[in-house]
C-alpha cells in the first residue's frame, strides 16, 4: 500500500473446494491447547460478555490457531441502489487441536445463520449442523459454538449467510461515486481491507498468517462488470437479468489482498514479456488518461520478474483508478486500486512531479506482487518487510526502467522525510508491537515505509548490488506463499549462496557472517543480523561526530534528538541505552576513493594515509546518518564550496545542506553558519542541491510569516529575491528540461509568486486572465499549473471561477492544483467555505479533505481557523475517518505541527488531553507536541542569530 504521506494531494507539507492442499506449518501455542478451552468451561466469568449477555470463550485480540483455513468460497451480490449486500461463503477449515468452537473476525456484519459440515456430510449429502453464534464487537471476532468436539487433524466446513451495508468510508467493502461531465452521479462497489477490513465484509481468519486460497463469485447487472484477483472462469445468466461472474481460485494468500469491484469502467490492456495481461481501468470519460499507466506497469512488471528471478505468479494483473479511496494504493495481489491521481495521467494537467508520483506508485504497487504477497510478514509488527522492501524497489526499478526520471536523487527526499520523523524522541522502531486495529493502523507511516527503504539502501550499498539481489532472492524463493519475519530476511541475507559461488571458486558467506573480498576494509566479520537489528530494533537515527587531529580520526556515535541539547539534564540519559552498528564511508581531499570502517563501538579512532584539508562522510547519502565535523571541519568545507563545490559530489553537497540545518535544530551548529554555506548556491547547478536549500530558506519564510514577525519575513523575503533572482528570472514558463530542471522551475516560481515577485505575478495573473478569457481551454504548461491558478485565486472572480472549474474538470491532477489554489486565499470566507464542502463530500470528496485542512492551515490566514474547526467538530470528523486512519493523522498533525508559541502548545496540550479522557488516544499525539515544543525552542535559540545574519547580507 501507499500511503499518501508520501505525497499530499498538493504537494506540500492509500460449491466447496475439495482439491489436495498442502497444509500450512504453523506452530500451535501452548496458549492455544486444550487447558485453555477447559479454562472456558470451568470459568466463564473470567471471559468477555458477548452481545446477548453471554460469555464469549475467547479473551484475545489476536485469534486463537486451533483451527485454520484453507480455502473460502464466497458468493457476493452487491445491491447499487440499494448500497447493501447479500453474501454466503463456505469456509474449509483444517482443525490442529480439539476444540468446541471457532474464532472468526466479522464486524457490521449481520450474520443469518451458521453451519457445519464434515467431509462424511458433503459425501453423503446430509445436512449440516446448526452452530450458534456469539459476537463480541470489542474485538471485532464472533465465536460459532459447535455441538460436539471438533476432532483434531480434521477437515470441516463452515458455512455462513450474512449481509450488510455497503461501507460509508474507505475501508471493507464501501461504495464509491463519480460524476460524469453530464451532471450524472454513478455508483460502484469497491473493496479495501488492509490492514483490518477484510472482517467488514466477510468473517474470516483476518490475520496475515492464516493464508488461504479464495473462489469468489460475484451477482450483478448486465451494466456493470465485476473484477477480482483472478481472471472470470465464466458468467452465468440468473432470474430477472442479474449476472453471476465466476473467477479462477487464487494462489494461497492473506485476507487482506482479496479484492473484488462492480464498476462500469472501460480499460486499455497489453502483455509482458512473459504472458501477462495487464489491464489499466478507469471511469468511461478518464480512459485516455490511462495509457502512461500501461506502459510503465508493462515495463516494470517485466523488470520484476527478471530482477527477481521468480515469474510473476498469477495470469492477469488489473490496476484500476477508483474515484473515492483512502490512501494512495493498495497491493490486491492481481487487482491493485488506486486514488485515480496515483495512476491516471493527463498530458495536458499533469505535471512533472505528477508523473513522477505515478511512477512511483506504480513500482511499489507492482514490487508489493512480491513483497508481500508472495512474502506476507507474519504479523504487522513487521509491516516494514512489505513497505520498505517495495519503496526501496521504487529506486531499484525506476533507476532500471526509467533513468531519465532521476530517481536515484528523489530518493535522498524519502530518507530525509524519515529522518525529520525519527530525529524526535516520539519516534518508534521500525520493528514495533502493535495490536490493536488502530494501534496496526498506526504503523503505516514514515518509519515503515521509507527508514526501512533506506536502511535497506544503505545494506545494498554495504553488501553490493550483487550479493543484495540474490540475497533477496533467496528470501523470496525460500518464503514463497509463506510468512517471514525481521530474523528470516537478514538469515537469507547471509545465507545467499549460490552454486556459481562455488563453481567458479568464489566465496559463500554463511552462519551471517560477511567474509567477501569486496568487504576487506573490515577488520572483523560483520554478523548481519546484528548489525541489522540495531536499526530495526531501536529508534531513532546515529549522529556520527567527526573531529580531524592532524591524519588522526576521532569519531563517536550518540542517539541525534531535536530540541534536546548538551546542555539539558536529560540529554545524556537519553544517550545510554543506543549504540548502533554504523556501516561508515568517507572520502577526503586528497582522494576520490571511498573508504569505508563499520563503527561499532561509542568511540574509535581512524588514521588517514595522507593529510587532508576536508574530509566528507556518508558518501553519497546512502547512509541512515547524520555527520557533524568538529572543530574547524565545517569551515574547511563551506570554504571548498565557495572555491570550487564540484569537487564534492552533486549528492554529497545535497547532504550537507541537510545536515547543517539538522544540527542547527539540536544546537550543534549555529543557524548562521548553515545559511553562510547556502551561499555558495549562487554557483550551483545541480537541481537536487539548488532545490534542497531553497526549501531551507522557503521554510524559514514561512515560519517567519506564520508568526507574523514583520521584520525578519521581509528581510528574508529580500535577501531571496536578490540572491536567486537571476535563476528566477531565466526560467521559462514551459514544461521544457530535465524532470530536475522542471522540478526547479516550479519551485523557483511558486516562491518567487508566493514572495509576490512583481515579474512573477504578473505572469501568472496575465496566463491566468487569458485561461478564463478562453473558458478555461487554454493550455497552460502543467508544470506551472498550480502556480497560475494560485496567484489567479486571489481575486475575487478568480476565485469562484476556479472552484466552478474544480467540478467541471475531468482531470484529478488538475483538480488538485485548483484545490491547492482555492486554498491560498488570503479571505477567511472563501476558505469557511471550502471547509464547509469538504465536509460535505460532493464538491469536494471527502478523501480530499485531510490535506485540504493541511493546506489551509499552512495560509497564515487560515492556520488558526483549521484548528478551531478540528477542536469544535471533532465527533463529526470521527464518523467521517476511523482514529487511526491515515486521514486522521494528517488532519491532528497539518492543523497544529506549525505552531510555536507557549499559548499554542497549551491549547493543543488541553485538547489532546480531552481526547484521552474519552478514550481516544494515538502516537501523533506525542509527535505533535514535541513537534511544537521543538519549534518553540528553535525560536528562541536561533531567531535573533536570523535577524543579524540578514542584517550582514541583505
Amino acid at each position: 500500500m501507499v500511503n499518501s504521506h508520501r505525497k499530499l494531494i498538493f504537494h506540500i507539507y492509500i460449491g466447496f473446494y475439495c482439491s489436495a492442499i498442502t497444509l500450512p506449518k504453523i506452530c500451535v501455542c501452548s496458549q492455544f491447547s486444550t487447558p485453555f478451552i477447559n479454562q472456558f468451561s470451568k470459568d466463564p466469568e473470567a471471559f468477555p460478555v458477548t452481545t446477548n449477555g453471554e460469555p464469549f470463550p475467547w479473551r484475545d485480540l489476536r485469534l486463537p490457531h486451533m483451527a485454520i483455513p484453507l480455502h473460502y468460497d464466497l458468493l457476493v451480490h452487491p445491491n447499487l441502489t440499494s448500497l447493501d449486500f447479500a453474501a454466503s461463503e463456505k469456509i474449509e477449515i483444517l482443525v490442529r487441536e480439539a476444540t468446541q468452537f471457532i474464532i472468526l473476525h466479522s464486524k457490521d456484519l449481520e450474520i443469518m445463520n451458521a453451519t457445519l459440515h464434515s467431509e462424511e456430510d458433503l459425501r453423503y449429502k446430509k445436512p449440516g449442523k446448526e452452530l450458534k453464534v456469539l459476537s463480541y464487537p470489542a474485538h471485532e471476532q464472533i465465536a460459532l459454538l459447535v455441538p460436539e468436539e471438533l476432532i483434531a487433524d480434521v477437515r470441516y466446513y463452515v458455512a455462513i449467510n450474512f449481509q450488510a451495508k455497503l461501507a460509508d468510508g474507505f475501508e471493507g467493502f464501501y461504495k464509491s461515486t463519480y460524476r460524469t461531465s453530464g451532471g450524472e452521479t454513478r455508483t460502484i462497489a469497491v473493496t479495501d481491507f488492509q490492514p483490518t477490513e477484510a472482517r467488514m465484509a466477510f468473517p474470516c481468519f483476518d490475520e496475515p498468517l492464516f493464508k488461504a486460497n479464495f473462489t469468489i463469485k460475484i451477482r450483478r447487472e448486465s451494466r456493470h462488470i465485476a473484477l477480482s484477483n483472478m481472471p472470470k472462469v465464466r458468467t452465468i445468466e440468473l432470474k430477472e437479468g442479474l449476472l453471476e461472474d465466476h473467477f479462477e481460485a487464487t494462489v494461497k494468500m492473506s485476507t487482506y489482498l482479496v479484492a473484488y469491484i462492480v464498476c462500469d469502467f472501460n480499460s486499455v490492456s497489453g502483455t509482458t514479456l512473459s504472458g501477462v495481461k495487464v489491464s489499466i481501468y478507469a471511469s468511461p470519460e478518464k480512459w485516455s488518461q490511462t495509457h502512461y499507466a500501461l506502459d510503465t506497469s508493462l515495463k516494470l512488471l517485466d523488470f520484476y520478474e527478471n530482477y527477481f528471478h521468480i515469474s510473476y505468479p498469477l495470469p492477469k494483473l488489473d490496476l484500476v483508478a477508483i474515484p473515492d479511496f483512502g490512501p494512495g494504493a493498495m497491493e490486491n495481489w492481481g487487482l491493485i486500486t488506486y486514488r485515480e491521481t496515483s495512476l491516471l495521467f493527463d498530458p495536458k494537467t499533469s505535471s512533472a512531479s505528477d508523473k513522477l508520483w505515478v511512477t512511483e506508485v506504480i513500482a511499489h504497487e507492482l514490487a508489493h506482487q512480491w513483497f508481500g504477497n508472495l512474502v506476507t510478514m507474519e504479523w504487522w509488527n513487521d509491516i516494514w518487510l512489505n513497505e520498505g522492501f517495495a519503496t526501496y524497489m521504487e529506486l531499484i526499478s525506476i533507476n532500471a526502467t526509467y533513468p531519465e526520471l532521476q530517481f536515484d536523487d528523489y530518493f535522498l527526499n524519502v530518507c530525509f522525510e524519515a529522518i525529520a520523523k525519527d530525529t524526535l524522541n516520539s519516534s518508534r522502531p521500525i520493528s514495533n508491537p502493535a495490536e490493536t486495529p488502530t494501534e496496526v493502523q498506526e504503523m503505516f507511516d514514515v518509519v515503515s515505509y521509507n527508514k526501512g527503504a533506506c536502511i535497506l539502501n544503505m545494506l545494498k550499498d554495504f553488501l553490493t548490488d550483487e550479493k543484495f539481489q540474490e540475497g533477496i532472492t533467496h528470501y523470496i524463493r525460500k518464503f514463497s506463499y509463506r510468512n517471514a519475519k525481521n530474523d528470516d530476511l537478514w538469515g537469507s541475507l547471509s545465507n545467499s549462496c549460490l552454486e556459481g559461488d562455488f563453481i567458479s571458486g568464489g566465496f559463500c558467506y554463511s552462519n551471517s557472517k560477511m567474509t567477501s573480498n569486496t568487504l576487506s576494509f573490515l577488520q572483523k566479520n560483520v554478523e548481519i543480523n546484528e548489525m541489522m537489528n540495531t536499526w530495526t530494533l531501536q529508534k531513532g537515527i546515529p549522529l556520527v561526530v567527526v573531529k580531524q587531529e592532524g591524519r588522526s580520526l576521532r569519531l563517536h556515535q550518540e542517539l541525534f534528538l531535536k530540541g534536546v541539547f548538551r546542555e539539558d539534564p536529560e540529554w545524556g540519559t537519553l544517550q545510554e541505552r543506543y549504540l548502533w552498528q554504523i556501516p561508515l564511508t568517507y572520502s577526503t581531499s586528497s582522494s576520490n576513493m571511498i573508504h569505508r570502517h563499520v563503527l561499532k563501538s561509542k568511540r574509535d579512532t581512524l588514521e588517514l594515509p595522507e593529510k587532508t584539508s576536508w574530509l566528507k562522510f556518508n558518501v553519497d547519502s546512502n547512509g541512515y546518518y547524520i555527520v557533524h565535523y568538529e572543530g574547524h571541519g565545517w569551515d574547511h568545507l563551506i570554504t571548498q564550496l565557495n572555491q570550487n563545490h564540484t569537487l564534492l559530489r552533486p549528492k554529497d553537497r545535497v547532504g550537507l545542506i541537510h545536515d547543517a540545518f539538522q544540527l542547527v535544530s539540536a544546537g550543534r551548529l549555529t543557524l548562521d553558519k548553515a545559511l553562510d554555506l547556502t551561499r555558495y548556491l549562487q554557483h550551483e547547478t545541480s537541481s537536487p542541491a539548488l532545490l534542497k536549500g531553497l526549501g531551507h530558506l522557503e521554510l524559514l519564510y514561512h515560519m517567519m510569516d506564520g508568526r507574523n514577525i514583520s521584520d525578519v519575513t521581509e528581510n528574508l523575503k529580500h535577501y531571496i529575491l536578490r540572491y536567486f533572482k537571476a535563476m528566477i528570472d531565466k526560467q521559462s514558463w514551459s514544461d521544457e528540461g530535465s524532470i530536475f530542471d522542471r522540478l526547479l522551475r516550479s519551485a523557483l516560481l511558486k516562491l518567487a509568486c508566493d514572495l509576490n515577485h512583481p515579474p512573477c505575478t504578473q505572469k501568472a495573473a496575465e496566463l491566468f486572465s487569458r485561461w478564463m478569457e478562453s473558458s478555461g481551454k487554454l493550455n497552460i504548461p502543467a508544470d506551472v499549473l498550480k502556480i497560475v491558478y494560485s496567484v489567479g485565486a486571489q481575486t475575487t472572480g478568480g476565485w469562484n471561477y476556479l472552484l466552478e472549474q474544480y467540478g467541471l474538470s475531468m482531470s484529478g491532477a488538475e483538480k488538485n492544483k485548483i484545490l491547492y489554489a482555492l486554498s491560498t486565499s488570503k479571505h477567511q470566507e472563501n476558505l469557511v467555505k471550502l471547509i464547509k464542502l469538504g465536509m460535505e463530500g460532493k464538491v469536494i470528496k471527502t478523501q480530499d479533505f485531510a490535506p485540504l485542512l493541511h493546506a489551509i492551515a499552512r495560509n497564515p490566514k487560515g492556520q488558526h481557523l483549521a484548528w478551531n474547526f478540528v477542536r469544535e467538530n471533532w465527533t463529526h470528523l470521527l464518523k467521517k475517518f476511523d482514529l487511526g486512519s491515515f486521514a486522521m493523522r494528517v488532519i491532528i498533525s497539518g492543523t497544529t505541527s506549525h505552531f510555536s508559541s507557549k499559548d499554542e502548545l497549551q491549547e493543543v496540550k488541553l485538547f489532546f488531553q480531552s481526547l484521552k479522557a474519552q478514550g481516544s488516544h494515538l502516537d501523533i499525539f506525542q509527535i505533535v507536541l514535541e513537534t511544537i515544543t521543538n519549534n518553540i525552542k528553535w525560536l528562541e535559540k536561533n531567531l535573533n542569530t536570523l535577524k543579524t545574519w540578514l542584517l550582514v547580507n541583505v
